[in-house]
C-alpha cells in the first residue's frame, strides 16, 4: 500500500464498508428489521453520509455518543446506559429516541421523564447464558452488571415499556445468536407479548466469510411471528469489517534474544484491544513466527514494557523505514486511542467511492495538552 500520509495513520476504504454495507442491507430486505451502527465501534462521522443510505439510525452508550449520532447521522438514535446521570438525562433526551434502561430502578427513575417526552422506552436484560470465552465482554458472566436478570424484573414496570434488549455475544455466528434467543424467550418470551420491539444487541459478525445468514434471518423472522414484534440489531464490527488500515513505519530494529522491530504506532496508544482482549492483529504480507524466513517481535514507541502489537515473520529482513500495514483496523481502533506519554494520535484518511483518499483528520501536540489540565 502506497504511502501518502505521514505515519502512523488509520486508512478507512468506502469500497469495503459498501460491501459490508449491502449484506446488511440484504437481511433487512429480507426481514423488515432495523440495524443501527453502534458507535461504540465506530465513529468515524466522515463516513455517516455513506452508512445512513443502508443502515436505519445509530446506537449511543452515553451523552455523547447520543448527539453525534443525532448531529450527524440523523435517523433513529438509541441510547443505553448502565446508569443514567440525573444531570446529563434531560439533555439525552433531546438527541435520543430510544431509551434503553438497565434496571428497574432506573426505570422507575426515569422513565416517566421519557415518557413524557414522546420516547420509547426499553428495558435491558440478561438471559443468564454465556456462548463465548472472553469473559472482559461477557455480558452473561456471573457478577455482570449488564442487564437486568429473570429473578430481579418486576413486572409492574412492564406497562412503562416498549421493548426489551440484550446484547451478549462479541464476534459471534448466527449458531450463538439462535442459543440465545431460546435462552431470552425461556425467561423473558411472556413479557414480549403486547411490546413493540425487540433489540437482539451487537457482536453479530454477520458480514465475516461463512457467517449463516439463513439462520440469522430465519431467527429475526421466528420472533417478529411469535410475538408480533420489530426486530433490532445494533452490530458495530460488522459494519467496518476489513474495511481499514493502520500504516506505519520501522523506527528502529533492536536485539535481545529476538529481533525486535520498534514502530511508530503503539498497541498501547493506538490499538488498545491488542492489549485487552488480546488478540495478534493481521498484518499485510507477514506470516506467523517461523512461517517466513525473519522473525520479529513488534512493539510500540511507549515507556510500557508490555507495549507489544506481536510477533510476525517476513521474507526478507525489516529495515528502517520500511512501511507496515495492520489490517481490519476501523473497528475499535480510533475509537479507543489515547495519548499516553504523549504520543501523538494517527491521521485519520479516508478512501472515498471514487479511489481518491482524503486527510479527515491530523492531531498534533495541541490535542494532547487539550486533554490535560
Amino acid at each position: 500500500m502506497e504511502k501518502k500520509f505521514r505515519t502512523p495513520y488509520f486508512l478507512v476504504d468506502e469500497n469495503c464498508i459498501l460491501k459490508n454495507l449491502q449484506i446488511l442491507q440484504s437481511v433487512s430486505d429480507q426481514t423488515g428489521c432495523k440495524i443501527l451502527l453502534a458507535q461504540k465501534a465506530f465513529s468515524m462521522y466522515a463516513c455517516y453520509p455513506l452508512l445512513r443510505q443502508y443502515l436505519a439510525g445509530t446506537t449511543a452508550s452515553g451523552l455523547h455518543e447520543a448527539r453525534l449520532g443525532a448531529e450527524e447521522f440523523g435517523k433513529e438514535t438509541h441510547v443505553f446506559s448502565p446508569a443514567y446521570r440525573r444531570d446529563e438525562f434531560d439533555e439525552i433526551l433531546q438527541y435520543a429516541d430510544h431509551i434503553v434502561f438497565n434496571s428497574p430502578a432506573q426505570v422507575r427513575k426515569f422513565g416517566a421523564a421519557a415518557r413524557s417526552r414522546g420516547k420509547a422506552i426499553g428495558l435491558r436484560v440478561n438471559p443468564e447464558h454465556s456462548t463465548q470465552d472472553h469473559a472482559i465482554y461477557d455480558p452473561c458472566a456471573p457478577g455482570s452488571r449488564l442487564g437486568t436478570v429473570r429473578s430481579q424484573l418486576e413486572p409492574d414496570i412492564l406497562p412503562l415499556l416498549d421493548g426489551l434488549h440484550f446484547h451478549t455475544l462479541c464476534e459471534q455466528g448466527a449458531d450463538a445468536l439462535e442459543e440465545t434467543v431460546r435462552a431470552f424467550e425461556e425467561k423473558f418470551g411472556q413479557y414480549l407479548q403486547g411490546l413493540q420491539w425487540v433489540n437482539l444487541g451487537g457482536g453479530h459478525h454477520i458480514t465475516k466469510p461463512g457467517y449463516d445468514l439463513d439462520r440469522l434471518v430465519r431467527t429475526i423472522r421466528h420472533l417478529q411471528t411469535r410475538y408480533g414484534v420489530d426486530v433490532y440489531l445494533e452490530p458495530g464490527e460488522a459494519v467496518v469489517l476489513q474495511a481499514g488500515y493502520l500504516i506505519s513505519e520501522v523506527l528502529e530494529i533492536v536485539h535481545n534474544t529476538l529481533d525486535i522491530a520498534i514502530l511508530d504506532t503503539s498497541a498501547a496508544c493506538h490499538m488498545p484491544d491488542v492489549l485487552e482482549m488480546p488478540y495478534r492483529p493481521p498484518l499485510q504480507n507477514a506470516g506467523n513466527p517461523g512461517e517466513k524466513k525473519y522473525t520479529y517481535r513488534l512493539a510500540g514507541p511507549t515507556c510500557l514494557a508490555g507495549d507489544i502489537i506481536g510477533d510476525y515473520s517476513f521474507d526478507r529482513p525489516l529495515r528502517e523505514g520500511d512501511t507496515l500495514v495492520f489490517e481490519d483496523m476501523a473497528l475499535y481502533t480510533m475509537v479507543k486511542t489515547n495519548t499516553f506519554n504523549g504520543i501523538n494520535l494517527p491521521d485519520i484518511v479516508c478512501r472515498r467511492l471514487d479511489g481518491t483518499q482524503e486527510l479527515i483528520r491530523s492531531f498534533s501536540y495541541t490535542d494532547f495538552k487539550n486533554r490535560l489540565s
